[in-house]
């Protein structure tokens, strides 16, 4: 598929989380969002064509694709679009969004 490909497929299976929604959109092929249950436990979610996630600010989570290496999605914005993934750590745990999401459970 090509190194630009693998290393993207890499980046977003390591475990981050984002300062908004993470909102997506299958257009053709399957995926699998895993993302932290209450227990810290990781539960996973099989996305495929025409199935439409919101992840909430301040989640913890990863992609990977299936066995036949192939999606194609669209990200989706409410606002102005954030890209930037934070990588889990102490750090990233006092950020404000995820201690909004925690305030939550």
């Amino acid at each position: 598929m090509g190194l630009v490909y693998e290393e993207k497929v890499k980046m977003f299976f390591n475990e981050h989380l984002h300062e908004d929604e993470e909102i997506r959109y299958i257009l053709d092929g399957e995926g699998f969002f895993d993302v932290r249950g209450i227990e810290d436990e990781w539960v996973r979610i099989r996305l495929e064509k025409g199935d439409l996630i919101v992840l909430p600010a301040g989640i913890y989570h990863r992609f990977t694709t299936d066995n036949k290496n192939y999606i194609k999605a669209m990200r989706l914005f409410k606002d102005e679009p954030k890209w930037t993934p934070l990588n889990r750590g102490p750090e990233v745990d006092s950020n404000p969004s995820r201690k909004e999401y925690v305030s939550r459970e």
